[in-house]
């Protein structure tokens, strides 16, 4: 599926061009990158998610949505990755993203201390959801399992 679009101004059409010949890989290259961060963190809490839903309560969360959330995080993050189900693993991840961003980086709500850490991490947050909403979009290229899948029908 080609999402090629012409730039507005003929000099700027040799991005295009490279753009159209490198789609695939760059779109799998953005999947590896944006799904690494979910599958790292997620590894990381994974077999520690009782210790981890204790800090759940002071993000104003309940302790029992960190079963939900860590697993999220890994397996859904290497859906991602691997270019599974691309669109609902970005959907999924974006809403993900959503409750982590205004639960854990409420840079508006921490000690004047935290600001700027959270601040960074908030919006951090919200430029890697504009990466989930492009997947979305574009879905995961062909060199994913959603293309291999597809092909077998």
């Amino acid at each position: 599926m080609s999402m090629q679009s012409n730039s507005s101004l003929p000099v700027l059409s040799h991005a295009d061009k490279l753009a159209a010949q490198w789609q695939d890989f760059l779109l799998l290259a953005g999947r590896i990158i944006l799904g690494w961060i979910f599958v790292f963190y997620g590894w990381g809490k994974l077999f520690t998610i009782a210790q981890y839903s204790t800090t759940f309560p002071g993000r104003g969360l309940s302790p029992w949505m960190a079963y939900i959330a860590v697993p999220v995080e890994f397996f859904v993050g290497l859906a991602l990755l691997l270019g599974f189900a691309t669109r609902y693993s970005a959907l999924v991840l974006l809403f993900f993203m959503l409750v982590a961003s205004f639960s854990s980086h409420a840079y508006w709500s921490v000690p004047q201390a935290q600001v700027g850490n959270q601040t960074a991490h908030f919006w951090k947050n919200i430029s890697m959801m504009g990466g989930l909403v492009l997947l979305f979009i574009t879905g995961a290229g062909r060199f994913a399992l959603d293309y291999m899948l597809a092909k077998r029908r």
